[in-house]
């Protein structure tokens, strides 16, 4: 109930504002009836004092006082009876009040204080009453849309008309999930807002309101949906509210609750086949499956088609959260590949996340007819991108290897195991947050065609004195894989392990004592590098 509503109630009718009359309305909340000097104390925002002013008789800069500090709890206003006892108000008092537009409405004498607080307060419980049946209303009306299966944008539309505005529902990364009408440049406004980190809501703001500085500037209001997501979902309107229009702050609340179920019960649909998807692509990866048509017809019914070209990638978080344990960690890393996932959606290419264990695997999917992965070309751009994103929202570093391309579905099975090989070969020479594509290698092939008993036996032969329990030996098994593959570079190594120089001298001293064999001979690397591959083509069969 506003000031002007105040006096213009039937039992009042004597009542007027003296001051305060310009600018803002007012909006009272309650009402409080007291005469002490200490009142102050024990108002609020929004609260409407009445009083004969007893205790402010001949002290007018008391109560300029109490008028300053009223305006600056931003208190509603001052009515007082002032032939009783101050005559009539100093005039100090009322030229501030309308500097200020405080508002000090002159009461009757013959209404008891009492009388003008209940009928106040009455027409404040009568104004909330009929506000909430409103909004009864409204949300059964709008649930009535959604159960009836009109959806989202009908329900949209009809808060379009409400509010007299176009509205857009966003997720909350700011994409656009559906809207009243067009596609509008408040979109890329919003989307831009949401990637400089700036904030929408203020903790336990109702609404915000600001304007975008774009070709034409524009004022929006968003509100909150609240959802079961962590971050929020946001309903934009494109106008604002003054505070004459609560009702309709009202009726876009209850809005927000209707939308923030449809979506949670998208969201589960969605998480439930999401799931399904995982799995199938778990079960084609471990050949569960009889025939190649059985995998290519339920490939199908989750978006894969076998005409479609494809990359796979593979990523993994570098370190694991030491302060965590094996539960907590694989819930943080699944809401980093959730992240890395939206994070996709923005590029030109349609992409496809599964998640297996500590580990997420991407498949790219090309333009249909595309034999050269001309259409793919941004990969190494789009995941550098993802990565950049990861480290400012979760302070953490992700890394990536990916595939040669595959010219249908069937083919992502050996596509999976080289996006595995670049993620490992770059994992093991050290290196942080990288984006590492797979090198065929023919002799991976060769490899293949040995009996692997012979295999097993080659590899024990030259790196059984150092695979034996024990850290200090794992560590040189590190050390000299990474040797190997900086062509024996010294200080590169030392780089790319992080230690000192004379640690590396160290440990090669340590690996030729134990081998008995000198790392200059030709013959010997060549026999160790050949080793190390045998043994990373078993772990990975």
């Amino acid at each position: 109930m506003n000031i002007d509503l105040f006096v213009q109630l039937p039992e009042l009718k004597q009542a007027r504002i003296v001051a305060g009359m310009q600018g803002k309305t007012r909006i009272i909340s309650n009402v409080k009836m007291m005469d002490a000097p200490d009142i102050i104390h024990y108002l609020t925002h929004g609260d409407l004092l009445v009083t004969t002013a007893y205790h402010y008789a001949g002290k007018p800069e008391r109560l300029l006082e109490l008028v300053k500090a009223m305006n600056e709890k931003g208190c509603a206003g001052l009515g007082i009876k002032q032939e009783r006892f101050l005559g009539k108000i100093p005039a100090v008092v009322l030229d501030y009040a309308n500097e200020t537009n405080f508002s000090i409405i002159a009461l009757p004498e013959q209404i008891g204080l009492s009388s003008v607080a209940n009928q106040v307060l009455s027409a404040i419980l009568d104004q909330r009453t009929n506000e909430l049946k409103t909004a009864l209303d409204t949300h059964r009306t709008f649930s009535n849309h959604i159960v009836s299966g009109k959806g989202l944008p009908h329900l949209l539309e009809n808060v379009a008309q409400l509010v007299g505005s176009p509205v857009l529902l966003m997720n909350e990364r700011c994409q656009l999930l559906s809207s009243s009408n067009t596609s509008s440049p408040v979109v890329n406004g919003m989307e831009y807002l949401h990637r400089m980190g700036y904030a929408f809501f203020t903790e336990g703001s109702r609404y915000s309101s600001f304007t975008l500085l774009m070709n034409h500037p524009k004022t929006v209001t968003v509100f909150p949906v609240y959802t079961d997501k962590a971050k929020k979902g946001i309903l934009v309107i494109l106008g604002s509210f003054s505070h004459e229009e609560s009702q309709s702050v009202l009726l876009v609340e209850q809005a927000t609750n209707v939308i923030a179920f449809e979506l949670m019960k998208e969201n589960a649909l969605k998480q439930y086949t999401k799931r399904a998807k995982n799995e199938f692509f778990l079960h084609y990866l471990n050949g569960q499956y009889a025939s190649k048509e059985e995998v290519i017809n339920r490939a199908k019914e989750f978006g894969l088609y076998n005409d479609r070209p494809y990359k796979c990638v593979a990523g993994r978080l570098d370190q694991e959260e030491l302060n965590l344990g094996f539960k907590d960690n694989h819930i943080e890393s699944e809401k980093v590949f959730d992240f890395v996932e939206e994070e996709l959606s923005i590029f030109p290419f349609q992409s496809h996340l599964f998640i297996k264990g500590e580990m997420c695997f991407i498949l790219l999917e090309g333009e249909k007819g595309d034999t050269t992965g001309e259409s793919l070309q941004s990969i190494e751009f789009a995941l550098e991108m993802i990565q950049d994103r990861v480290a400012l929202h979760f302070k953490r570093s992700i890394s990536f290897g990916y595939s040669h391309l595959c010219r249908q579905f069937w083919d992502v099975q050996e596509a999976h195991k080289e996006a595995l090989n670049a993620l490992h070969s770059g994992r093991l020479s050290g290196n942080r947050q990288f984006v590492q594509g797979y090198q065929a290698k023919d002799l991976q092939k060769l490899l293949r065609m040995i009996p692997q008993e012979d295999l097993v036996e080659f590899c024990d032969f030259n790196l059984k004195k150092l695979t034996e329990p024990g850290v200090t030996e794992m560590a040189l098994i590190q050390t000299l894989a990474v040797y190997l593959e900086t062509h024996c570079q010294i200080s590169e190594t030392a780089k790319r392990l992080y230690v000192h120089r004379n640690t590396i001298i160290y440990r090669l001293e340590k690996i030729e004592e134990l081998l008995g064999k000198s790392l200059k001979d030709p013959d010997t690397t060549l026999h160790l590098r050949l080793a190390l591959r045998i043994q990373h083509t078993l772990e990975t069969s």
